[in-house]
């Protein structure tokens, strides 16, 4: 009897012991993804800029691995924003969207999608600067979004509904308390006015979301900024952190761009004066950092409700932005370009078994996120997705990723780079044909032009091989049609 007693006990404490490890046992993670518009690489404290101030960005560098060699694949209009981010949510090449980006059709499927179908709640808050109903197949959860390029950072007209087929441009309504319904909802609003921040809004409405989430389902949350792209205007303490005289001028500084790139005259390139002024520039930089630290401490924010809910441990954090910014460098203050300030963004990825304070050079793009993300929880990848996930970079710490990375402005700019040389092609229409080599290893401001000079002729010759290779393979048209 004793015995008998014995195993009973040993058999309950089994299945008790089981059924708590079942309880405990780690989910799939949930993913934060937050997402900077115009925030250029180079912006981040802890990774090279000793001017910026961004603690929680610095924090997040030590805690995972950052990417110095991230980039969007261009643009074939000058709203850059839009097409990134269609690539970032599609996993498609740049030539491959449809419209440059602003529809992201039904045969493409989504980030939020595919995750929706793999048991996550996705939810999506912020700017969102593609077509609507693409949001809500994205996103069965969301509130407060900007479907829109720019806008007053003070008085944004946010939307917060499903079913976006109704949504008119210029009515700017506001819609509120979207959360799970599965029925089109449309209500006229006014402007939201009453002199809150952007960036306040999206993060307390990330919070909360954090806050109130009760479900056993892992979360996807997905948070756009609409800063620092201008009009850069945010509370007065962060312009206070800046004093205009500690600010360095870029090395690549000049009063203006040395030949006509096609682009001289869009709109960003009129928000500073011509020729660029030192004094200027050094004001217009300032604002860009404020901005940038506004955001910083809207992430440490966000990070802080993780650790509150208990569930930062298994968060997987994302951090990144649509594309970069010019700012007087070059002459130029726009991304309507192909140097690396307008072309590479920051990118961090904290938490799970990812390797903490670790900095790789590897090559990659924005588009390469989805598959990543797909392999980091272990989930299928769409076959509509185009990118190449890095997941073992993640993994190994390598330092290689894609050979080389080729980017494409309207159809005057094309541009190949290695991990040190890069190659930049400007066919502008009733101009002279003008090539541009750098070597980044030594001239990371891309400064001194090297072609024609005989020492970096074989170099040359090695880039215009891959060059012509990477119009095949990303499929590019365009420039063959309107070029050759």
């Amino acid at each position: 009897m004793k015995h008998q007693l014995y195993i009973l006990l040993i058999v309950f404490g089994f299945l008790a012991g089981s059924c708590t490890q079942n309880k405990t046992s780690p989910k799939q993670p949930n993913i934060v993804f937050v997402f900077a518009d115009d925030q250029r690489e180079g912006t981040i404290n802890h990774l090279g800029n000793k001017e910026i101030i961004t603690p929680n960005l610095d924090r997040l560098a030590e805690e995972g691995m950052s990417f110095s060699n991230t980039y969007i694949m261009g643009s074939f209009s000058g709203a850059v924003c839009q097409p990134s981010r269609a690539m970032l949510l599609t996993g498609k090449k740049l030539n491959n969207l449809t419209k440059y980006g602003a529809i992201l059709p039904e045969e493409d499927i989504l980030l939020g999608e595919t995750l929706q179908s793999a048991g996550y709640n996705c939810f999506g808050i912020g700017k969102y600067h593609n077509d609507p109903a693409s949001y809500v197949r994205g996103f069965n959860e969301g509130q407060d979004v900007y479907f829109g390029g720019m806008f007053d950072q003070w008085n944004v007209p946010l939307h917060s509904r499903e079913g976006a087929k109704d949504f008119k441009k210029f009515d700017r309504p506001v819609l509120k308390n979207y959360r799970k319904s599965n029925k089109l909802s449309y209500e006229q609003g006014e402007y939201v006015y009453g002199g809150k921040h952007s960036a306040d809004i999206f993060t307390e409405g990330t919070i909360e979301y954090i806050k109130n989430y009760d479900s056993e389902k892992p979360f996807f949350v997905y948070t756009s900024f609409m800063t620092p792209h201008d009009p850069r205007s945010t509370h007065q303490r962060y312009f206070d952190m800046y004093d205009t005289a500690n600010i360095s001028l870029p090395e690549n500084f000049l009063p203006e761009h040395p030949f006509n790139n096609g682009e001289l005259r869009i709109r960003d390139e009129k928000t500073a004066g011509f020729p660029r002024k030192a004094s200027e520039i050094k004001e217009h930089i300032r604002d860009y950092y404020a901005l940038i630290t506004h955001n910083d401490e809207k992430l440490g924010q966000i990070v802080q409700a993780l650790k509150e809910k208990g569930v930062y441990d298994n968060t997987i954090i994302i951090y990144s932005g649509d594309n970069g910014l010019a700012i007087g460098q070059h002459g130029l203050m726009g991304k309507q370009n192909l140097y690396e300030h307008s072309t590479n963004v920051p990118l961090i990825i904290a938490g799970g078994n990812i390797k903490k304070n670790v900095r790789t050079q590897a090559m990659v793009y924005l588009t390469d996120l989805y598959p990543t993300i797909c392999e980091m929880v272990g989930i299928n990848i769409p076959q509509s997705v185009e990118g190449i996930s890095f997941q073992s970079v993640l993994e190994n710490n390598e330092n290689e990723h894609r050979p080389y990375i080729f980017t494409s402005y309207r159809t005057s700019q094309r541009a190949i780079r290695n991990l040190q040389y890069k190659l930049i092609k400007y066919h502008v229409k009733g101009e002279p044909k003008i090539e541009q080599l750098f070597d980044l290893e030594n001239d990371p401001y891309e400064t001194k032009n090297l072609c024609g000079d005989q020492e970096y002729a074989k170099v040359y010759e090695e880039l215009n091989t891959a060059f012509d290779k990477a119009l095949i393979e990303f499929e590019d048209n365009i420039w063959d049609q309107e070029n050759h």
